[in-house]
């Protein structure tokens, strides 16, 4: 087997093969367009034969290109986070930073952690991950154009200021506009312009948020039935996991996505541990808000749950740790579902 690591920018990408152990073998930089990939796949097919791992730095949007275009051809593709290739850079004996020493980097970092991630051609939540991405951004356009418009509304009349979190309503709206519209002046002139501005955004928020909990009840129905998994959270389950196939089990899932805890203990403190700052962030936002929403049901499982784990003695910061590694456990496993049931319906003859 040789591993191919690859080192990515806008322009170009940079590949460097190497041997089982470390070694090595050659390097090449190509375009960073799918002709340049296709290029640097028939380099390494030629150079070193069909039995090849591609690691690739995990950039987000400047590795997507190349992952998808590798999945295409029908390689293997495994993610390496930029912290790991730069730890690896740290300890290896060439100094200097470069992109050959960088692609190096990578593929050493992928033979110390044989067990990482492979990435995966699922468009299925890639769109749901584009969708909830651009409602997020839309939320985030939409809150700064809140804080503004509120200052102006204070500058204006303070006793007209609208109730908190209420802007995102149509009814709020028509009221401010009203008022807004009996003033004179460049700061009433403004505001109206923002409030404009909010309504645009909430009526594209809001046909987003439809069309994607159409697309999550298509394709995670068994999530939406987990207490606490709203469309939106469910969505953005299925779009960071982005192919609940390529983790082989649940413990890779939940170290994904930083919910398994890492041991801190030494001497007499054995089996000490305490909640990684690691992992996939959105992934664990995701799960910590299912957490939260069951511990507000008095009566549901994951309340009774987490006060049994407060009974034994646990604090409430770890009881909570434990509730979201069971919750890891479940959303796995129901992803697992209905990835299964989708394939099956898709392919009832394979099934």
């Amino acid at each position: 087997m040789v591993v191919v690591g690859a080192d990515v920018h806008k322009q170009t990408h940079t590949f460097v093969a190497v041997d089982e152990a470390g070694r090595k073998l050659g390097q090449v930089t190509v375009r960073a367009i799918t002709a340049g990939h296709q290029d640097g796949l028939r380099w390494a097919v030629r150079e070193f034969g069909a039995d090849l791992v591609w690691a690739i730095e995990d950039c987000r949007h400047l590795s997507a290109r190349l992952e998808r275009d590798l999945l295409t051809a029908g390689q293997k593709v495994v993610r390496v986070p930029p912290k790991m290739m730069a730890e690896q850079r740290r300890i290896a004996r060439t100094r200097g930073k470069s992109d050959p020493i960088d692609a190096l980097a990578v593929a050493r970092a992928f033979l110390r952690e044989p067990s990482l991630p492979v990435a995966s051609h699922d468009e299925a939540s890639r769109e749901l991950k584009l969708l909830v991405d651009r409602r997020e951004t839309l939320v985030a356009q939409r809150t700064a154009t809140i804080n503004s418009l509120l200052w102006r509304v204070h500058e204006l009349d303070p006793e007209q200021a609208p109730a908190p979190r209420s802007l995102d309503l149509a009814k709020q709206q028509r009221q401010l506009r009203g008022w807004l519209v009996t003033l004179a002046g460049i700061v009433a002139e403004l505001a109206r312009d923002e409030l404009d501005d909010i309504i645009a955004l909430t009526g594209r928020i809001n046909q987003l948020e439809k069309r994607i909990s159409v697309l999550v009840a298509d394709r995670a129905p068994s999530l939406l039935a987990l207490p606490g998994c709203g469309p939106l959270t469910a969505a953005k389950l299925v779009g960071e996991t982005a192919g609940i196939g390529r983790f082989a089990d649940e413990a890779k899932f939940a170290r994904h996505a930083g919910i398994a805890p890492i041991p801190v203990w030494s001497g007499r403190t054995e089996g000490r541990v305490r909640m990684t700052r690691s992992g996939n962030r959105q992934l664990n936002c995701a799960i910590h808000r299912i957490a939260v929403t069951q511990l507000r049901d008095k009566d549901g499982l994951g309340r009774k749950y987490y006060d049994k784990k407060t009974d034994q003695g646990m604090s409430k910061t770890e009881a909570l740790r434990c509730l979201k590694r069971r919750l890891a456990r479940i959303v796995f496993n129901t992803l697992k579902t209905d990835h299964l049931n989708r394939t099956a319906t898709c392919h009832p003859a394979a099934a």
